[in-house]
């Protein structure tokens, strides 16, 4: 198992480094992965964060004393979409992530580590979110929480995946990251689907991003009222999981 790759270096953290993060570095540099250590302090983070494409974590206790660090770790993996590895037992788990969100977290291993299935899962994430081969991410804008969450697990394992329940937060997400596609809802409060679409239409660069409508309004009046703005599909909330995917999919093969 070898992976043949120009770009994406993997930064290892933990409070110390420890003889299994040693190894997994030495593991990894054999499958001509780049890696380094860090440690969980915010001045080598910042060092090392600028060119990395996945952190694998170390959790201990000790990280419960120093929360800067992962509120640092979560606004770098948000701003620069880097993945996130976790490797601990519950109590740990449960600490990193009152202050980095569960959907940030690419996957969780527990301990008894098994090294060999965690270089195979890092080794999988680069060839699929390096240079040609990173995913594409979609942003969900939609006021209803539940049906966000379901969309949201429908499409993870494929693409990166945004959430804002607003329009206001859907700009706000839009200005720190990038999203390949919007799914928009159509009825929100403050500020509906077609008024969202409308404002990002205004905008140089959001407007450049395809927008599907993702609704339960499919009467004739709803639909006419956002032709003029250009969305690339309009899809009623009743659509299933694999004919979402397909309606992404067959956007993103046919315009590359």
């Amino acid at each position: 198992m070898e992976f043949n790759r120009e770009i994406g270096k993997v930064v290892v953290v933990g409070m110390n480094e420890s003889f299994l993060a040693k190894s997994l570095i030495t593991k990894l540099e054999e499958e001509n992965i780049k890696a380094e250590f860090s440690l969980a302090n915010i001045k080598d983070l910042e060092r090392l964060s600028t060119s990395t494409e996945l952190i694998v974590l170390f959790m201990s206790e000790e990280l419960g004393t120093v929360p800067e660090t992962l509120v640092y770790l979560k606004d770098a993996i948000e701003d620069k979409s880097i993945g996130l590895l976790l490797i601990g037992d519950q109590p740990q788990y449960e600490t990193v992530i009152k202050s980095i969100p569960e959907t940030d977290v690419t996957e969780w291993f527990k301990r008894p580590l098994d090294i060999e299935k965690l270089i195979k899962t890092i080794g999988k994430y680069l060839d699929e979110n390096t240079g040609e081969m990173r995913k594409k991410t979609v942003l969900i804008v939609d006021d209803d929480i539940t049906y966000m969450r379901t969309i949201y697990e429908w499409l993870k394992d494929k693409y990166r995946v945004g959430m804002a329940s607003n329009g206001v937060q859907a700009i706000s997400y839009l200005a720190k990251y990038k999203a390949d596609m919007i799914l928009l809802d159509y009825e929100m409060p403050v500020a509906n689907g077609p008024q969202v679409l409308s404002m990002l239409k205004n905008d140089s660069v959001m407007g450049q991003i395809p927008v599907m409508f993702l609704t339960g309004h499919g009467d004739k009046e709803s639909v006419l009222s956002v032709v003029g703005l250009n969305p690339v599909d309009y899809l009623l909330k009743t659509i299933d999981k694999n004919t979402l995917l397909s309606k992404i999919d067959t956007y993103f093969a046919t315009h590359k």
